[in-house]
């Protein structure tokens, strides 16, 4: 039987950088993958849906100035698979590459499944199995889309996040069931490419419920803008297929119940561990109430056994994951490393506009009964906003409430947001003060000068002030649940 330091179940982005990491520690690797390397992350994840969205929103910009113009799918479609391929060429390449420059790094395809904590079977395509064993495993299985019992997905006319691929034109009218990121995503694509009558299922009161309200607001104005009709309240009664297209029920908190015509739809309600078909139960690995593993710092009950991305019970982002499988390795390997932290992670979602964040959003703090400063700058004081006519949208920093001010979290929606979050997040992962970064000669123009102005405000020495654009900047003091407006918080 062959014996290695580590065998790595899963080849996405979390097993492939745990797999990776591995061999900086000149270490024996076994990758298992079922099906093809790169995982959900590039055939019908996070590559393929915001290769989808930045084409989207070229059309977006060129309906603003053309406003009958139309997305022509066949271009989308070769775009989309001049993406995978790309994408898929590099890491497998990349792959064969290693395996033939040195006998550290095998890889197999296959179904992996334990038999004892040391031992993996894997189960190959044509019938055939092999068994094979490691002092260390990482799991990093990843996951899809969840089910629901009650309607029937073919992935055609009534699909997931997976199906999007099959569709063979630009559907007429699509309803989304789901008001969270990936659901919102896939809403904001097609909308903005023009052809599609958006239709979204918001059983919540208002959409992205685990934000905050003002980033939910300007997401949920630029959706309707592009003509999305949002149904907010309403629970679905049933969803089928009749003649080909899709009819749903939903009823409203009031008991009113309305019936809905369209061509598609997109089921996005979660995700689900891939964890059916490991046999954990013979090693002793547990799982949550939500059928992730259980982890402490990527480590489960089972000593030896490793866990890292979307089968983790932590944030099921590609980053994240990544991050995860190379701390794993470094704590079987390496020197003793401080555990993981998840306050510093930066996180971006794909709507109109663009929304990132860092740290703690404001109902993050209430719900923890945190007191905190907050400070708020409209996109429409920043002169690259302006040149590129793209000024809805704000900054949000979030601070304790005391002359320290350490940063908690910061939300920026708008042009750019992703580029601007990082340097807050650098700060909050060194636990730094705010008056270097404020003092720092920004570019000009910039996105990132909205952060510098921020920090500004909260020195009490920002360039505009608060008092004169009240509705473009703000600085407020919340504690006890009640929130008070103040002209400078210093």
């Amino acid at each position: 039987m062959e014996h290695y330091d580590l065998i790595v179940i899963g080849g996405g982005p979390s097993g492939y950088a745990g797999a990776m990491r591995a061999l900086d520690f000149k270490k024996k690797v076994l990758l298992i993958e079922k099906k093809r390397i790169g995982g959900a992350g590039i055939y019908d994840g996070v590559l393929t849906s915001k290769t989808l969205w930045e084409y989207s929103q070229k059309i977006s910009s060129i309906r603003e100035m053309i406003p009958n113009y139309e997305a022509d799918y066949d271009d989308i479609v070769k775009t989309l698979k001049e993406s995978v391929f790309e994408r898929k060429t590099q890491m497998t390449v990349h792959l064969q590459l290693l395996q033939q420059q040195n006998d550290l790094l095998s890889y197999e395809k296959g179904s992996a499944s334990f038999i004892d904590k040391h031992t993996i079977l894997i189960s190959k395509e044509d019938g055939s199995t092999k068994s094979v064993s490691a002092d260390n495993i990482l799991i990093a299985s990843g996951s899809r889309p969840r089910l629901l019992p009650n309607i029937a997905i073919d992935e055609n006319i009534i699909m997931t996040s997976n199906g999007v691929k099959n569709l063979s034109e630009i559907p007429k009218s699509l309803v989304v069931l789901g008001a969270g990121v990936i659901g919102c995503e896939f809403a904001t694509i097609f909308s903005n490419l023009g052809k599609t009558k958006v239709y979204i299922i918001d059983k919540a009161d208002r959409i992205l419920p685990f934000e905050d309200e003002d980033v939910a607001e300007v997401v949920s104005e630029n959706l309707e803008k592009h003509g999305a009709i949002i149904h907010h309240g309403a629970s679905l009664k049933r969803m089928e297929v009749k003649d080909g297209k899709v009819e749903y029920e939903l009823e409203y908190k009031d008991g009113k119940t309305e019936t809905f015509n369209v061509e598609k739809a997109l089921v996005s309600v979660g995700r689900v561990a891939n964890v059916e078909n490991l046999n954990l139960e013979a090693v002793g690995v547990k799982l949550n109430e939500r059928g992730s593993i259980w982890d402490d710092d990527t480590q489960t009950q089972t000593s030896n056994i490793y866990v890292a991305g979307d089968v983790t019970t932590d944030m099921a982002l590609v980053n994240v994951g990544e991050r995860e499988a190379r701390h794993a390795v470094v704590r079987m390997f390496g020197p003793t490393i401080k555990p993981l932290s998840y306050q510093n992670i930066s996180t971006i979602m794909f709507l109109n506009p663009e929304v990132a964040s860092v740290g703690m959003s404001e109902q993050d703090c209430v719900k923890k009964g945190l007191a905190h400063k907050v400070v708020k700058l409209a996109y429409s004081t920043n002169a690259r906003a302006i040149a590129m006519r793209k000024t809805k949208g704000f900054f949000k920093i979030i601070v304790t409430n005391d002359n320290g001010m350490r940063i908690l979290g910061m939300r920026c929606v708008g042009e750019h947001a992703s580029s601007a979050i990082q340097a807050v997040a650098y700060l909050i992962h060194t636990n730094q003060g705010i008056r270097e970064l404020a003092d720092m000669m920004h570019p000009h123009p910039s996105i990132i000068e909205g952060i510098q102005e921020c920090l500004r405000m909260l020195l009490g020495k920002s360039i505009y002030k608060s008092s004169v654009f009240k509705d473009k900047l703000k600085c407020y003091v919340c504690e006890n649940g009640s929130c008070t407006n103040v002209e400078t918080l210093v």
